[in-house]
C-alpha cells in the first residue's frame, strides 16, 4: 500500500458538525421563503427533509450532500408557480454564508499539526466556493489548504470525482496517495470513482452502518484521523 501524502476533506459534517451548524439556519431559511404561510412552510420542510417540530435535519435530507443549486430546485418544486429561481438561490447563499459554523474539534491546531507532517491538504465540498471560503476564513483556517473547490468551481459536484482529481492535479499527487475524508455516501462514492482511499466520520447525519461499506474506517470525528494515519 502506497504512502499517504495528501488529505482531502469534505467541509460540512466533517470539519463542522452538521446538525449543530445547519439545523437552525435551515429552519430560518424555510420560514423566510414561506413568508408567513404555514402550509407552504410545512411543504418546504417536507421537501427539504427538515423536522419543524424538532428544528432538526432528517437523515437523507437534500441539504446534507447535494449542491445549493440542487437544493434550490427541490425547494422550487413546491414553491408557488413563477417563483424566481435566482432570488431563491440568492436567499440561500445569504443564509449559507452567515451560518454559524460549529467546529467538530478545534480546527486551527489540528490543521497546523497535519501540515507539519508534510501532507498536502484540500477541501472538496458541494457547498458553493464563496460560502465555503467564508466559513473556512471565519474558523481561522482559510490559509491551511492547498486547494479549495465547491460545486461551482469548475470541477463538478460529488459524487462525481472531478473535485478530487482536481486536487491531485493541483498538488502533484496521484489519487492512490490521497485519502478522502467525509461524512456522507457522496464523499465515499467520489473517492472510489477517483481511485482514492476513503475514511468516514460521524459528525454528519449518516450512521456508521451506512458509511462502513464504502470506507476503510469510520471514525467518531476527524480528531481520530492522526492515529489512523500513524497506523497506516
Amino acid at each position: 500500500m502506497t504512502a499517504i501524502l495528501g488529505l482531502l476533506f469534505d467541509k460540512d459534517g466533517t470539519l463542522f458538525d452538521f446538525q449543530a451548524t445547519w439545523a437552525e439556519v435551515t429552519g430560518r431559511l424555510l420560514e423566510t421563503l414561506a413568508g408567513g404561510d404555514a402550509v407552504l412552510e410545512a411543504r418546504l420542510a417536507e421537501a427539504a427533509g427538515y423536522d419543524l417540530g424538532a428544528r432538526a435535519l432528517r437523515p437523507g435530507s437534500v441539504v446534507v450532500a447535494h449542491t445549493l443549486a440542487e437544493t434550490a430546485d427541490t425547494i422550487l418544486a413546491v414553491m408557488p408557480r413563477g417563483t424566481d429561481r435566482e432570488r431563491v438561490i440568492e436567499t440561500m447563499l445569504r443564509f449559507a454564508e452567515s451560518a454559524p459554523q460549529v467546529e467538530a474539534i478545534p480546527l486551527r491546531p489540528y490543521f497546523d499539526a497535519l501540515a507539519a507532517r508534510g501532507l498536502k491538504l484540500g477541501i472538496a465540498t458541494n457547498d458553493g466556493a464563496a460560502p465555503a471560503r467564508a466559513h473556512l476564513d471565519r474558523a481561522g483556517i482559510g490559509d491551511a489548504f492547498d486547494f479549495v473547490a465547491g460545486y461551482d468551481s469548475g470541477y463538478g459536484a460529488k459524487p462525481a470525482p472531478g473535485q478530487l482529481l482536481g486536487f491531485c492535479e493541483a498538488v502533484g499527487l496521484v489519487p492512490g496517495d490521497v485519502v478522502m475524508v467525509g461524512d456522507s455516501g457522496h464523499d465515499l462514492i467520489s473517492a472510489r470513482a477517483a481511485g482514492m482511499r476513503a475514511v468516514a466520520v460521524l459528525t454528519g447525519l449518516a450512521s456508521a452502518e451506512e458509511l462502513a461499506p464504502g470506507a476503510e474506517a469510520v471514525l467518531p470525528h476527524i480528531g481520530h484521523l492522526p492515529d489512523w494515519l500513524d497506523a497506516h
